[in-house]
């Protein structure tokens, strides 16, 4: 059994409570769509939930390992077919004014957290939705059994090595959540208030959430990461505000005008407004992350690969991305991107030729065309900066080939839920890499399970039997070389059967006022707002 210690042992420097100073301010591109963390994948949600929850390990501040959080340390069988996790003692929940927690954070919790997303019987099984995208994408299929051992120590029976086991318990969505929190909302006849007030272990709780505009965070100052002294993960400020601008011009002039010491996702051609200040950085980072523009296999057309083909032939991607990404994003044809180890370098986006595409969907029964929708993004993301203009320039794209796009878009929450729905006709979706690991993209977006079921951000529902079990593979095995091989034939895959058109991805800018000392943008995951002070 190989054995993990604890990578960032930290002497604690005082037992006093850490001095706050001043509010810290930052401008968020969406709303929350739900404030339990296994609720959902979206990355504007986890930027809030993941400074209230833990789990059991975490990524690295502003890197790519694996480290140490609720859990102290963990090993791991010479099968690799069991993870078993120490958790750190003396993990104080928070407390709102209906609950009051009666004792620290033990293995109940953890068992707690994956049988409510395990088990269909679960009291808490179908509570808000029943629907935990992260899980379903990359654990359910794997994950046997979770075992309490002792109070503090908990066992992880898989039924098939995972090579990305510990890269997905890193993964925001995965947070521990308090069962003795759950089992008074529900004895009180409020089991969904367990996902709409939430109670963590993080450095910050929550305040107050007003709908579409504002999320008030206070300081928890019971936070494990204050008791041992790492500042890394100690609240320095006395609340935290983020205020919803969901226009990136918006939250640019905020930024400018210090009203938001922290601005998100400003438009790539805003950089040089934002150099230009000189009270404000512009802090780029290379985020690893895949847009795709998601055919609903749902409508008989698009099951016609000649149809999906002639349409990925109709954008002219180079200019798609040279326009949406100033610059600053890359052409290909690869899910992987190139900013993570598993991309495939070779396989270059459909080449544009409307004149092939045209005679493609004459061959499908299309000669004069057809009308459809293009789903846009309404918030910026590092995988798509500009949702509207690139459903602008593809609508184009495809008039000048006789088919017809009507542009749709809703508030990001809704979106969200509409898409995972099945209602977009042709979606555009993508994600963040929370951790480095060639198989979260791929699998949250383009999977289906045993039973065929897609996961939940496979918008389109495309199941398709060799893509899975090659993913399922590169999954089970620990050699780099062979996995790459492997990842590189699944990608080859989603190319020449087109369910998606890969977008691309970009680097990310952060507006960050001089005032602020700490923040460390993350390259994989949420951004850490413990351990950040304002002057």
């Amino acid at each position: 059994m190989t054995k993990f210690k604890c990578l960032c042992a930290i002497v604690a420097l005082t037992t006093a409570p850490a001095v706050h100073a001043g509010v810290l301010t930052v401008c968020i591109e969406g709303s929350p769509e739900i404030f339990n963390p296994e609720l959902t994948s979206n990355g504007t949600t986890s930027y809030v939930l993941e400074q209230i929850y833990d789990g059991l390990v975490s990524v690295e501040r502003g890197g790519s390992e694996i480290e140490p959080a609720l859990a102290e340390s963990w090993a791991v069988s010479d099968d690799g077919m069991t993870y078993t996790f120490t958790l750190r003692r003396d993990v104080a929940w928070q407390s709102n004014d209906k609950f009051t927690p009666s004792r620290a954070l033990n293995a109940d919790d953890v068992v707690f957290t994956f049988e409510r997303m395990m088990n269909t019987d679960h009291p808490y099984a179908t509570v808000s939705g029943g629907n935990y995208p992260t899980f379903f994408a990359k654990l359910a299929d794997n994950l046997e059994k979770v075992e309490k051992v002792d109070d503090h120590t908990v066992a992880f029976k898989l039924n098939r090595p995972l090579a990305a086991f510990l890269g997905t318990m890193a993964h925001g969505s995965i947070g521990i959540t308090s069962a003795e929190y759950a089992d008074t909302m529900m004895k009180a006849g409020t089991a969904e208030e367990f996902d709409l007030i939430p109670i963590g272990t993080g450095p910050f709780e929550f305040q107050a959430y007003q709908t579409d505009a504002v999320v008030r965070l206070l300081p928890f100052a019971d936070t494990w990461g204050a008791k041992i002294g790492d500042p890394d993960r100690t609240p320095m400020v006395d609340g935290v505000v983020m205020a919803i601008s969901t226009d990136a011009s918006v939250r640019l002039q905020r930024a400018l005008a210090e009203e938001c010491m922290i601005g998100l996702y400003p438009n790539l051609a805003d950089k040089a407004t934002i150099e230009a200040a000189a009270n404000v950085d512009a802090v780029q980072t290379p985020v690893a992350s895949t847009g795709m523009l998601h055919f609903n296999f749902r409508d008989e057309k698009f099951k016609d690969q000649r149809v999906r083909q002639a349409l990925a032939q109709a954008v002219d991607m180079d200019n798609l991305v040279e326009v949406v990404y100033n610059g600053m994003g890359q052409a290909t044809g690869a899910v992987v991107p190139p900013a993570l180890w598993g991309h495939a370098a070779d396989i270059a986006p459909w080449g544009y030729d409307p004149e092939a595409a045209k005679k493609l969907l004459a061959e499908a029964g299309f000669a004069d065309g057809f009308e459809t929708q293009v789903w846009a993004i309404p918030v910026s993301r590092p995988y798509m900066p500009h949702g509207r203009r690139a459903a602008e320039i593809i609508q184009a794209d495809w008039a000048a080939i006789g088919v017809n796009a009507e542009i749709i878009s809703y508030e990001w929450g809704e979106y969200i839920e509409r898409a995972r729905a099945g209602e977009a006709q042709v979606g555009m979706f993508g994600g963040i890499y929370d951790f480095p690991d060639p198989s979260q993209i791929p699998n949250n977006y383009l999977s289906c399970n045993a039973e065929g079921t897609p996961a939940p951000s496979n918008i389109g529902a495309w199941c398709n039997d060799e893509f899975n079990a090659l993913m399922n593979e590169a999954g089970s095995i620990t050699d780099q070389a062979e996995r790459i091989a492997l990842y590189h034939e699944a990608q080859q895959i989603v190319h020449d059967e087109a369910p998606v058109i890969v977008l691309g991805g970009a680097d990310t800018i952060t507006i960050v006022n001089k005032k602020v000392q700490g923040y460390v943008p993350a390259i994989f995951g949420s951004s850490r707002l413990s351990g950040v002070t304002v002057e």
